[in-house]
């Protein structure tokens, strides 16, 4: 079982899909959003959660004070699951729905036009190199200018590529398993 850790929301039970998905574990979710805050990303962050499973992560944040929240997942009966949690978070806090978006990752990053603050993409760990840096390649224009873009995958994995799309790594950690890279749009020096 999951739940929502903290913020107006803390203490509701999130469904998790039977199969097919790997939530990310309270511990790595407690660590994660405890350095979030101390960095100011989360309020009123326009936030994005790819690869959404159950939808934590992003839910995670809106309980916590982000303005909008956009949740992709593939999976049909996973986004089924997704909807139903996002319903139950969006009742609890008074809000307006997240936006649940059932597509490819990739699909959606190449037709969406929002602009994002804070982005998690926790993939399946069997995602290929390739397709990561693609995932990043196709969200690079989508980050604002000071985004934060959360990356989980599986420890024994080869870091992302995020340099190929325009983004440096600012803090890494391991859980365990579980591998967790911070990256932001890298910023241009101007010479004078």
């Amino acid at each position: 079982m999951t739940r929502i850790i903290a913020g107006e929301a803390r203490g509701l039970r999130l469904e998790v899909p039977a199969s097919g998905t790997r939530p990310t574990s309270d511990r790595v979710r407690e660590s994660l959003f405890g350095a979030l805050e101390s960095a100011d990303a989360i309020v009123d962050a326009r936030v994005l959660d790819l690869y959404a499973g159950s939808g934590a992560l992003g839910l995670e944040a809106l309980s916590r004070g982000a303005s909008s929240v956009d949740l992709v997942e593939r999976s049909r009966p996973a986004a089924a699951i997704v909807r139903r949690n996002a319903a139950t978070v969006a009742k609890a806090l008074n809000v307006a729905s997240a936006g649940v978006h059932e597509s490819a990752v990739l699909t959606f990053l190449k037709r969406d036009t929002g602009t994002y603050d804070l982005v998690f993409t926790d993939p399946p760990y069997d995602l290929d190199d390739a397709a990561m840096t693609a995932d990043l390649v196709a969200l690079a224009p989508l980050l604002s200018e000071d985004a934060v873009v959360v990356i989980e995958r599986a420890s024994r994995s080869t870091p992302p590529d995020v340099a190929a799309a325009g983004l440096e790594v600012f803090r890494e950690k391991t859980y365990g398993d579980t591998a967790v890279w911070w990256a932001q749009p890298v910023v241009e020096s101007q010479s004078r």
